[in-house]
């Protein structure tokens, strides 16, 4: 006989059942599951010699026979828990002596092949419970509302005695037959000195459950997507948490309860450690048809606004062309006939890059996507697995910063989730249509620029009304009021929102920040997740004010737009050092105790000494680096590279281009919070000064 097929968390809870193909909900179950004083109370109520005898009770069979002689009637029954399992497998239809017979033949057979584990196991899943329950988890879930691990003696009574008529003494039906039949099972068995008087009497004082729940329903586009891949199998695992799936599930429901009837929302929650998604949701509500709830928009590609700004910047700020404090223009701009506009329809005129984020505004995000190039970002983004849809036979153009391709909320969750983790890519999975997995790809943005990103959303204001908590996010709204976004990360969680018509409907006045944001913030706080402090600045990675920017970041020019565009031409610029900026001194970490300079045998990693990022623009790739006249490594083409100091002191650093042209600048390298005594004036830079 088949058993309901089930979808378990990451913990083996149940997420979801689905009935057998007869209709019933038949729970795999064995003793295991079950609170050890029930399956004491069933043996010694049902079944008292179980353990010795060979599938039927001759002391039972006799006494039963006796009492049938001497009233003319059945006084008490002689069935064992063999014969009711075979009884079970093989249903008689009337209550005749052949019947009885078979019965009996049958429980001899049974006890030849299974063990009495097996035995009890077997009945503990097939017992009948009433309607269309069958086995003990499957009642204790609908009755209790939960596994049957941990039963009080009530509980565990009634269980006990509803399989002997289960229709005539279902409690949500006939709660005073219930009641009834569990004290005769309470009365016996304190009688039997299992459970005692006083503890008999207090079981029946509890009042029985006089209503049927359901059972767990959770993740139904889950399960229906294990279905669809095939016939399912008895139990599959998931990476989804029960609890976090449960409450984003209720924030789902309230938030919709808030919305139009027809529009819908979706949200995602994951590891980004290792990639396990712990709850997703991809319709408030999976029947409900005015919002198609049976669609699963965390796989809809729909555009994503401005939610793909950030990794612009990332890539702006891994070229070296900007820093948080470097000025840019948000004027009204014309890119060969692309003319981008504000959301407010309004220019703030120079703003920081730092600025322009936070307040998401257009024609820098523009500016800075036309310098990197909107092919390369498309390049990034397959860097961390994730393939947008691009508009049929067009090239990736500029309108792609501003929400110009189709991307899923799953595939801008994963995003984010490599954005959390210093640019390291990773794949998201919930182990039924994909696997989580920590990818050896390429990043999708070194260490130094993702928190440079990171940093910037950090410092964005909650919507006005929620909870404050150390998240790094961003919202986003597509063209038309169609898609309203919010995405937002810790240290350890990424969440992701998205709101919509799942039929591309517009929805007027919809926006990222004004719908969706105050959606991610509820669900964080409902989660239950312990705040987890964003990671501190990899090495080379610091906030710089205004005057100690180096002169070429202190403003993005169309000068530096442009030379940044003509980077991989034959007529590039010479090469230039933008980072470290000639002068500066510059910390290579807190490790190690020796001396100034160390001992001569050890190697730098050992005296605590951490790399040194480098990065260049204009020249021609590619190229090589030299420190203090020795080169570094072989030629990259990389306009970002390391270098491993192996001492402290002064360096020069120069790097020559393919075409033979040459940059150098002068730093001084210390280590950590060591009192560095500096040379005198005139000697070397007095400044501190960073990237």
């Amino acid at each position: 006989m088949t058993v309901s097929a089930e979808i378990l968390d990451r913990d083996g809870r149940l997420l979801r059942a689905f009935a057998t193909p007869e209709g019933h909900m038949r729970l795999k179950t064995s003793a295991g599951d079950v609170d050890p004083q029930f399956t004491r109370m069933l043996i010694a109520y049902e079944d008292q010699r179980f353990l010795h005898h060979p599938g039927i009770d001759p002391v039972a069979l006799a006494r039963a026979a006796g009492q049938f002689l001497m009233h003319g009637r059945i006084v008490s029954g002689a069935s064992t828990l063999s014969m009711q399992l075979a009884r079970l497998i093989e249903p008689r239809e009337n209550r005749s002596l052949t019947a009885k017979l078979r019965q009996i033949a049958r429980a001899l057979q049974i006890e030849r092949r299974l063990t009495k584990a097996e035995i009890l196991d077997l009945y503990l899943t097939h017992a009948p419970y009433g309607g269309n329950l069958e086995g003990v988890r499957a009642a204790s879930l609908a009755y209790f509302g939960k596994e049957p691990r941990r039963l009080t003696t009530a509980q565990a009574a009634l269980l006990v005695a509803l399989p002997q008529l289960p229709e005539h003494r279902r409690p949500d039906r006939h709660p005073l037959a219930a009641e009834a039949a569990r004290a005769r099972v309470l009365a016996r068995l304190a009688v039997d000195r299992l459970i005692g008087a006083g503890e008999a009497e207090r079981a029946g004082l509890e009042p029985v459950p006089v209503r049927r729940a359901d059972l767990p329903a959770l993740a139904p586009h889950v399960a229906e997507s294990a279905r669809r891949k095939g016939p399912l199998a008895e139990r599959t695992p998931t990476t989804l948490d029960r609890d976090r799936q449960s409450a984003l599930e209720e924030v789902a429901r309230t938030a919709a309860a808030r919305l139009d009837p027809q529009v819908s929302l979706a949200l995602m929650l994951a590891d980004t450690q290792n990639g396990a998604i712990l709850a997703e949701v991809g319709s408030a509500d999976f029947t409900d048809r005015a919002r198609r709830g049976f669609v699963d928009m965390t796989r809809v590609p729909r555009s994503p606004g401005s939610t793909l700004k950030p990794f612009i910047y990332g890539l702006a700020f891994e070229e070296g062309l900007i820093a948080q404090e470097t000025l840019i223009e948000d004027r009204p701009a014309d890119f060969f006939g692309y003319r981008p506009r504000n959301f407010d329809m309004s220019y703030q005129g120079d703003v920081t890059i730092r600025q322009a984020l936070q307040l998401s505004l257009n024609v820098p995000a523009v500016r800075l996507l036309d310098a990197v190039g909107p092919s390369r970002l498309i390049v990034r983004f397959r860097r961390a697995g994730v393939t947008v849809e691009l508009p049929k036979g067009a090239p990736p153009g500029l309108a792609i910063g501003l929400g110009g391709l189709g991307i899923s909320l799953r595939d801008l969750v994963q995003l984010y989730a490599a954005l959390a983790r210093r640019g390291a890519p990773v794949t998201l999975g919930n182990g039924v249509d994909r696997q989580p997995a920590q990818e050896e790809a390429a990043p999708l943005l070194d260490p130094v620029a993702s928190w440079q990103v990171a940093d910037i959303l950090s410092g964005v204001l909650p919507p006005q009304g929620s909870a404050r908590r150390v998240l790094a996010y961003k919202t986003g709204t597509s063209y038309g009021y169609r898609d309203a976004w919010s995405v937002g990360f810790d240290g350890r969680y990424v969440l992701g929102v998205w709101v919509g018509r799942a039929d591309n409907g517009a929805v007027p006045a919809i926006s990222g920040y004004a719908t969706a944001a105050p959606i991610l913030f509820e669900a964080f706080a409902r989660l239950g997740l312990a705040s987890v402090p964003l990671p501190r600045p990899p090495t080379g990675a610091r906030r710089l004010a205004p005057t100690d920017l180096p002169a070429a970041l202190r403003r993005f020019t169309a000068d530096q737009q442009g030379l940044a565009a003509l980077s991989r031409r034959p007529a590039d610029p010479a090469p230039r050092i933008v980072y470290p900026p000639d002068g500066a001194r510059v910390d290579l970490g807190n490790g190690g105790d020796g001396g100034e300079n160390g001992s001569e045998s050890e190697t730098a990693a050992e005296r605590g000494l951490e790399p040194l990022t480098l990065k260049l623009q204009g020249g021609r790739a590619p190229f090589r680096w030299l420190a203090n006249g020795r080169p570094m490594a072989e030629p990259s083409l990389r306009r970002v590279s390391q270098w491993q100091p192996d001492g402290l002191g002064f360096s020069t650093l120069t790097v020559i281009d393919a075409a033979g042209r040459a940059a150098s600048v002068r730093v001084f390298l210390q280590k950590g919070d060591m009192d560095q005594a500096l040379p005198q004036a005139g000697s070397g830079p007095q400044a501190r000064s960073g990237p």
